[in-house]
């Protein structure tokens, strides 16, 4: 007895303890990457910043230091450009139109966008794989070639001139962006908690607000958040259908701006400055949220 208890060990002891479970494979510090990869990072990080600080920047400069150096810092550093753009009561009016036609083309492509993708992710109809398709095609055809087809369209309802001929094109275009990236969301949704439902006395309608939606709500606040500040930033569009400065929205007014102060390019560039800031917090704020609910469409 003596001599097989001695010889014995348990199985434990004969193995060092390796770490088996994945997570504790997570738990170790990564190791870095190559060097060549961050320094291809940052020059792509720095492409991207530069312009923007550039912009910001010149805002707190005067004319002669822009013109004696384009590229230094601001010495001393002037508040008074964007002081007196903050003041102007043309800046608040664009950012007004600019944030009405944002809210109203982002509700309108959010709630749209989710009730055809209900449709197409839990349905099954005739002609349902031609009109999915119709809305992916619908993301290689820019509005720069419907512009003209769009604004005879435009005239003819009219709405040229109107906050709602931009609305209302916006919508439109970013239905296909929505759908494509709403549907695998939806259609992820278990059958079993829409047979659990049914059975609990839920309608298609009861189903598709208490359960669809918040269970897609990642995608929702995704496409809601590319959907708003595709309209903040949109161009074309305003070019075509707005003329009263009094309808423009910031990057019209920009252009307006720019035209009228040619020969202040400090103060352009912090009216440029303040037009694209509320886009780039927005993004800024919501970034990790755009990210997961992208993952989750391409796991979807």
């Amino acid at each position: 007895m003596s001599v097989t208890s001695v010889g014995s060990r348990p199985s434990s002891a004969a193995a060092p303890d390796t770490p088996t479970d994945p997570r504790d494979r997570r738990d170790r510090p990564q190791r870095w990457g190559h060097p060549f990869t961050y320094f291809v990072a940052l020059l792509f990080i720095g492409a991207c910043i530069a312009p923007v600080l550039y912009i910001v920047l010149g805002g707190f400069r005067t004319n002669s230091q822009i013109t004696a150096s384009p590229a230094a810092l601001p010495h001393p550093w002037v508040v008074g450009n964007y002081v007196s753009v903050l003041k102007s009561t043309t800046f608040w009016g664009e950012f007004a139109n600019s944030i009405i036609v944002g809210l109203v083309s982002t509700v309108g492509i959010v709630v749209l966008g989710l009730m055809v993708s209900f449709v197409l992710a839990r349905y099954d109809f005739k002609l349902k794989g031609a009109m999915y398709s119709m809305f992916a095609a619908g993301l290689m055809f820019p509005m720069v070639i419907a512009i003209t087809p769009l604004y005879i369209v435009i005239k003819k309802l009219g709405l040229v001139d109107n906050l709602l001929g931009v609305i209302v094109p916006q919508i439109a275009f970013g239905l296909p962006t929505t759908v494509i990236i709403l549907v695998p969301f939806l259609r992820a949704i278990p059958t079993e908690i829409e047979e659990a439902a049914a059975i609990d006395g839920a309608s298609r309608l009861g189903f598709f607000f208490r359960m669809v939606i918040p269970l897609s709500l990642p995608g929702v606040v995704t496409v809601g958040i590319l959907a708003f500040i595709g309209s903040w930033n949109n161009y074309v569009l305003p070019l075509y259908i707005l003329n009263s400065q009094a309808n423009f929205t910031l990057p019209l007014g920009v252009q307006a701006f720019s035209s009228q102060y040619s020969l202040d390019t400090a103060k352009v560039l912090a009216f440029t400055s303040l037009s694209m800031l509320p886009a780039l917090i927005f993004f800024s704020v919501f970034e990790k949220r755009i990210v997961g609910g992208l993952t989750g469409a391409v796991k979807g």
